[in-house]
């Protein structure tokens, strides 16, 4: 049976295509939507759209960001000799969030999975390698990626890559609970994880 009109179904439909979003979830925000004062809602879709044509990757760390290198790349605060490897950029907020880290990133956006058909070559490996080429100053490369199986595939891929360089490369220490993703994990186990990082 169908409750709602055409309209209210689309947007129940495009909110529940959301990753988190369920069916329940998708309808409470639709109706708050739609309950909302017109230029908020215009203020919303508005934000979505210049996001959508404005964001890009950082030509440095390949974070996310609406300028051609991201603020952390540009800060000349940072250590720029440390490069932590992460694979999103949901991880590298997290650790942005504990305050500690003060190195600059490299966003991978994946890990490898055969399982997946996702490979080396499908991730920002590449990238990574050809800025270690360009930047003798870089003395470590802490190794960050999710304590999963594909994490773990894809810190030890990176360890084999790096070590001929004779860079230091190190991973986090297990803190992080297995199968942990770095996004849901409190800002103390990720800062214990990172100070507790072992070399690979």
């Amino acid at each position: 049976m169908d409750l709602y009109s055409g309209y209210i179904n689309k947007l129940i439909d495009e909110l529940a295509g959301l990753p988190g979003i369920g069916s329940k979830s998708a309808q409470r925000l639709a109706f708050h939507l739609i309950n909302l004062p017109e230029p908020r809602v215009r203020r919303l879709a508005d934000a979505l759209i210049q996001a959508k044509q404005n964001v890009r990757y950082c030509k440095e760390c390949f974070t996310l960001t609406d300028r051609d290198i991201c603020p952390i790349c540009q800060n000349p605060q940072r250590d720029h000799t440390t490069i932590m490897v992460v694979e999103n950029t949901r991880d590298l907020a997290a650790y942005e969030k504990t305050g500690k880290y003060k190195g600059v990133y490299h966003v991978l956006h994946g890990a490898i999975s055969p399982m997946l058909g996702i490979g080396p070559h499908d991730i920002r490996l590449k990238e990574l390698m050809e800025r270690l080429s360009q930047n003798r100053e870089i003395q470590e490369v802490i190794i960050a990626t999710n304590s999963s199986l594909e994490g773990e595939t894809t810190a030890m891929y990176i360890s084999k890559l790096i070590k001929p360089t004779g860079i230091r490369v190190t991973r986090i220490a297990s803190g992080v609970p297995v199968g942990g993703d770095l996004e849901y994990i409190d800002e103390v186990t990720l800062l214990r994880a990172l100070e507790g990082r072992v070399e690979l």
